[in-house]
């Protein structure tokens, strides 16, 4: 029994390196593609959030007075972790049938496709938050203390849930072609209803009256947006010739660990579902590419 049990480990162990290594070799296999015959390669994903800073801070500075100061800060705190989510899932939608010859051919596990999309946008991601922080520590240095800390959990929370949302997609768009092109149209929307561009405080002061300001929070990327914002960004409340304006839903933590854990919990529920629907539809897969 001893010995059935550690050769079952060993095959188990080893499906699992397996599993990763492939992972890994699909994550390098989109990142070649994307940057194959491009003279600055990596540059680009690097170059990306230097960009939206300086359009971002001329614009919202000079032209259109946002009333937020550092305005990109608070912008690229939200829309950094917003376009990891964006990417993944849209990516992850058409993964599969994406690799229609590789499906049908190769005995493999399939869970992997959507998995690759997520890192895919995980490697970009990455470098994209280490310019920010660089771009951070010259200009805007009052973003590193304790308050950091929630980012842990809100990115801890965003993988979550991006996970579950690619593997139910990607498994959907297999059976349902219109599910890319819907998704497309509900991320648009989405976008717009989760505070990246606009301030949280004027939603809370607005729907709270009514009782409704749990129903926007209960959106998983609006709360992890608002923690990434606390983690980031430093004024609360700003000031102009008209008073005082909150930007920020609260000032202490306990506010956005809250909403976090509420987004946790959703999160999983997305990934369980994602995990059922990909397993009860991969059999079919090569059949319906």
């Amino acid at each position: 029994m001893t010995q059935t049990q550690s050769a079952a480990d060993l095959r188990a162990a080893a499906q699992t390196r397996l599993r990763w290594e492939l992972l890994a070799e699909l994550v390098r296999k989109d990142l070649r593609v994307k940057y194959k015959n491009s003279a600055l390669g990596f540059i680009w994903s690097l170059a990306n959030p230097l960009l939206y800073l300086a359009v971002f801070t001329l614009v919202f500075s000079e032209f259109l007075k946002a009333g937020v100061p550092y305005f990109a800060v608070f912008f690229m705190a939200g829309l950094l972790v917003w376009n990891f989510f964006n990417t993944a899932v849209m990516g992850a939608t058409g993964v599969v049938v994406g690799n229609a010859n590789l499906v049908r051919k190769v005995r493999f596990p399939r869970v992997v496709l959507p998995l690759s999309s997520v890192g895919f946008a995980a490697v970009h991601f990455v470098l994209q938050m280490a310019v920010f922080f660089a771009f951070l520590l010259v200009l805007y240095r009052h973003s590193f203390g304790p308050q950091l800390v929630l980012l842990l959990p809100a990115l801890a929370v965003a993988l979550t849930f991006t996970v579950g949302l690619a593997l139910l997609a990607s498994s959907l768009n297999v059976r349902f072609r219109d599910v890319e092109h819907l998704l497309e149209v509900i991320l648009l929307a989405w976008f717009w209803l989760t505070p990246i561009v606009y301030p949280v405080a004027a939603v809370k002061h607005r729907l709270a009256a009514h009782g409704l300001f749990w129903a926007y929070m209960a959106n998983p990327m609006a709360a992890v947006i608002t923690a990434m914002q606390r983690a980031i960004y430093r004024d609360r409340v700003t000031f102009d010739s008209n008073g005082a304006h909150e930007v920020l839903a609260a000032g202490g933590y306990g506010f956005y660990l809250r909403w976090l854990g509420v987004a946790a919990a959703i999160s999983l529920v997305v990934v369980g579902l994602g995990l059922f629907t990909f397993r009860r539809l991969q059999d079919d897969f090569a059949e319906e590419l």
